[in-house]
């Protein structure tokens, strides 16, 4: 069993996360929940001011949030999804319907749907209340070093720029990673950041500005998930908020950012473009995109890397879409980065790296890899493959979908939406990756691998 020393250095492990996103808030606070008081946040931002739209909390995601003490505060703004609608966009015909209902019998928690600014904003409140995490905002980190034990050069908005060590360096620094591409570097590796070929449109539309149709008044007061699907795109939405807000998600060809520097990932869109990107979907949808202010339509390039050969090099590991971003189509890119972190709260506790080695911390490092690192690969491909189902044209790929769809509706087989399917929320839910976790710290042939 991976522990060290009792008379161990008695000195705290001063951990840096570079990054206050969803895996970033969820690795400070599991790690304070396991012992941890010497945990400092470091965000380029000059504050947590949260944005975003809608979020699926899948039970994943729930079962780790409960024991890290904000599940509840996070369920009491949420909507519990009872059923999710797959339809055609341009005729709104339904292609599939699945009841939900089962998921809590099943997994213990309800699959439901919230805002991204409450699921943050309770995780950030729980680090708050924990006095051995500390936030340094309007913080960048650069020029990262990972021997003998990790440091980074610290220009803060007041003050000089100066060296941070520390005993071990997470980086929770998303897509664009810096603390990546130093590791890369230092490995003799690259991973750049592709594109997808995909961009989305993310809106909230009010109660208020729905209100005078009762047609989308019936959306926004069912415990629905309803994606609209085409050739290319599609559009997914759901009611959070305790159903004040009907918050829709899109993917689509990402035609608005050609010629954008490789740096962007925002752009402003026109209202005009959108509607014309959705010219052929049902009236009911036109209803719905031209309620979106003048002005106010943004939209999301989506990207992602390649699979990376190790997300550790000596103390220092990558965290959540820093080493595995994964497109939306699963619903598990937040769920995944807070699994990271739960993980991460069991190899890295207090009592397995006291002594504050870094040939201690490699290991418990690698036992997180070991964990991770092939479920959260499976599961961007599964997003992936799922996205190009649900994007398919007219030809015979989408003929054989439609037959599963027709099934499905006979009551039989698959759920091409993959979301949706019980086989693939089995080995999604069903999987509790702290027992997962636990077992691999007491695995020792794996540990004897890491000792020669």
């Amino acid at each position: 069993m991976l522990e060290t020393d009792k008379m161990a250095d008695s000195t705290p492990v001063k951990i840096a996360i570079v990054g206050a996103g969803m895996g970033g808030l969820a690795s400070a606070l599991a790690l304070a929940k396991s012992g941890h008081s010497d945990i400092t946040v470091y965000e380029m931002a000059s504050g947590l001011g949260f944005v975003g739209a809608g979020i699926q909390l899948a039970p994943n995601m729930a079962r780790i949030l409960d024991r890290l003490g904000c599940w509840a505060q996070i369920a009491a703004e949420a909507v519990q999804c009872g059923e999710t609608s797959i339809r055609e966009g341009s005729t709104d015909k339904e292609l599939g319907h699945v009841k939900l209902d089962y998921i809590q019998k099943t997994y213990g928690y309800p699959h439901m749907v919230g805002h991204r600014a409450s699921l943050a904003g309770a995780m950030y409140e729980g680090c708050l209340n924990e006095p051995g995490i500390k936030f340094a905002f309007g913080s960048t980190i650069s020029n990262v070093q990972f021997s003998p034990t990790p440091s980074f050069t610290l220009t803060p908005v007041k003050g000089e720029p100066h060296r941070v060590e520390c005993d071990v360096l997470l980086g929770c620094d998303g897509v664009k990673s810096n603390t990546r591409v130093s590791m890369l570097k230092a490995l003799g590796e690259i991973a750049d950041v592709k594109d997808t070929g995909q961009a989305a449109y993310r809106i909230m539309l009010t109660r208020d500005q729905m209100k005078n149709d009762p047609e989308l008044l019936a959306l926004l007061d069912a415990d629905r998930v309803t994606r609209w699907i085409g050739e290319k795109r599609h559009l997914i939405a759901y009611p959070i908020d305790n159903k004040n807000i009907y918050n829709i998600s899109s993917a689509q060809p990402d035609v608005n950012f050609a010629g954008a520097a490789n740096s962007t990932y925002t752009t402003k869109g026109s209202k005009s473009a959108m509607l014309q990107v959705y010219g052929d979907f049902c009236p009911m949808i036109h209803k719905m995109l031209n309620l979106v202010p003048e002005g106010e339509v943004v939209e999301w390039k989506l990207r992602v890397h390649e699979p990376l050969t190790t997300w550790v090099h000596g103390s220092t590991a990558l965290v959540g879409d820093a080493c595995h971003p994964t497109l939306p189509h699963l619903a598990q890119g937040a769920a995944q980065a807070i699994e990271d972190a739960a993980v991460l709260g069991v190899t890295l506790a207090p009592k397995r790296i006291a002594d504050r080695k870094p040939e201690t911390i490699y290991k418990a490092l690698k036992i997180y890899e070991k964990v991770r690192k092939a479920r959260a690969e499976a599961l961007v491909e599964l997003a992936a493959e799922s996205g190009r189902g649900m994007h398919l044209g007219a030809g015979k790929a989408k003929e054989e979908r439609d037959k599963v769809f027709a099934a499905l509706k006979a009551g039989n087989g698959p759920v091409p939406d993959k979301w949706a399917d019980a086989d693939v929320q089995k080995m999604i839910y069903g999987l509790d990756v702290v027992e997962e976790a636990e077992k691999a710290c007491k695995d020792e042939t794996f540990l004897a691998k890491l000792d020669s």
